[in-house]
């Protein structure tokens, strides 16, 4: 894995074999930038990067110079390597071992992003329970984000709080905000 752009931009990182994880795709990683740069300014934001795995994005994050990161994860192998990472690239990054809903149901945090990037395998029900706490739960600062990367196979259209999805192969990013669709139209 390698961080695409900031200061690591072109750093690599070698995670241990065996996590169990899927990566974002650079192509994928650069055009979530992309969007998001235009959004925010990176120095003043604070981001939560739910499922983190090995903590690509995260490090993206900390790379473009954000100052607070939380990146939680249930597997013990992929904080581990987090927290080194972090800490040997001096790096903003507060890794959490525990589950995105755990985490999500008794944090006090609020987030301008909130990235989420949950297995394939997880249902689309059991996406939108976390979206649902992210928005029950106030976790979103004032036009803040939610971000799902999740397979094309699953749509969110009828939830209240999606406004975009953009596909990249056979990954898609579905963006969630606190301003509903009628309220964008008007």
């Amino acid at each position: 894995m390698r961080i695409i752009s900031g200061i690591y931009k072109g750093r690599r990182l070698i995670a241990p074999r065996n996590l169990p994880t899927r990566p974002t795709t650079d192509f994928t990683k650069e055009s979530l930038f992309n969007i998001l740069t235009n959004q925010f300014y990176f120095d003043e934001i604070t981001v939560l990067d739910l499922f983190a795995g090995t903590g690509s994005i995260s490090y993206e994050f900390a790379s473009r110079g954000v100052p607070n990161i939380t990146a939680i994860d249930s597997h013990q192998g992929c904080i581990r390597f987090i927290e080194k990472t972090s800490e040997e690239l001096d790096m903003p990054i507060h890794a959490l071992k525990l589950t995105a809903s755990s985490f999500l149901e008794t944090t006090p945090l609020k987030f301008d992003i909130i990235f989420a990037d949950p297995p394939y395998e997880f249902e689309p029900e059991e996406i939108e329970h976390l979206i649902n706490l992210v928005f029950s739960g106030g976790l979103l600062q004032e036009n803040g984000v939610l971000i799902v990367e999740h397979t094309k196979r699953i749509h969110f259209d009828e939830v209240p709080t999606h406004s975009d999805s953009r596909k990249y192969g056979d990954s898609v990013l579905s963006f969630f905000r606190t301003t509903n669709k009628e309220e964008e139209e008007e």
